[in-house]
């Protein structure tokens, strides 16, 4: 990852978990960055498994929601799974608003996403 990554990556029995460094996602320069970061993890996976944590995130823009949702597709594109986990309850608001809780598989905690893996 490039030394001004926004996000901080791990490998956890093959599946890669993402947690952001801001507590705030709103710069649009930096949701591109994050975007393209996360693009290229999965990527490099035949059948990407993706744990994106929200531990710590306050806010989130639009912009931000459009790029999980670009993410979303990529995965889903190459028969990988997303998982989510850790969003705080207003911002949880926001993906209920917009039933993106839908779409996306949202977990409480990192370790109930995990088990959600196949």
């Amino acid at each position: 990852m490039p030394s001004d990554s926004r996000i901080r990556v791990k490998r956890v029995e093959n599946i890669t978990q993402v947690e952001f460094l801001d507590r705030n996602i709103l710069d649009e320069a930096n949701i591109q960055l994050i975007g393209q970061e996360i693009s290229q993890l999965v990527d490099a996976e035949a059948s990407p498994r993706l744990l994106i944590s929200f531990q710590g995130v306050e806010h989130l823009s639009s912009a931000a929601l459009g790029a999980l949702i670009a993410i979303n597709n990529r995965v889903r594109n190459r028969s990988g799974q997303l998982r989510m986990a850790n969003i705080d309850p207003q911002i949880y608001e926001v993906f209920v608003i917009t039933r993106l809780n839908k779409l996306f598989n949202i977990h409480g905690t990192t370790d109930e996403a995990m088990k959600q893996f196949k």
